[in-house]
């Protein structure tokens, strides 16, 4: 039981990071579809094994959504000089912004989601 809520938990995180970063890589840089899924998709395990499993464990959700911004522009600002992507401070500062306010509702959904699991169980 506990496997399959830490794996809901990851493929909200994969769909919630998905549905903001794909199109916006698609935008503002030279990506390609699949190229910008495979960013997504690595940024995501990243994510929810330093932010979600770390960080958030042994702190709140305001440092966690922080440190996850902040992940997010060193993640892309990395990324983008490797691939040769044009993603000025700009658009960069502006999807991690994005990125910010999706992981803190993720995060209020992982606490409600303890919450009534933890009710479940008594």
């Amino acid at each position: 039981m506990k496997g399959e809520a830490a794996l809901i938990r990851f493929l909200v995180k994969v769909v919630m990071n998905g549905i903001i970063l794909v199109p916006l890589l698609l935008w503002y840089t030279e990506a390609t579809v699949f190229s910008a899924i495979v960013a997504t998709l690595l940024f995501s395990v990243i994510a929810y094994l330093v932010g979600d499993r770390l960080i958030l464990r042994t702190s709140n959700n305001l440092v966690a959504t922080v440190s996850d911004a902040i992940l997010a522009v060193v993640y892309l600002w990395a990324v983008s000089a490797v691939m040769h992507w044009s993603l000025n401070w700009g658009e960069l500062l502006f999807t991690a912004v994005l990125l910010g306010v999706v992981e803190l509702l993720y995060h209020f959904f992982l606490k409600r989601f303890d919450t009534e699991d933890e009710r479940e169980r008594a």
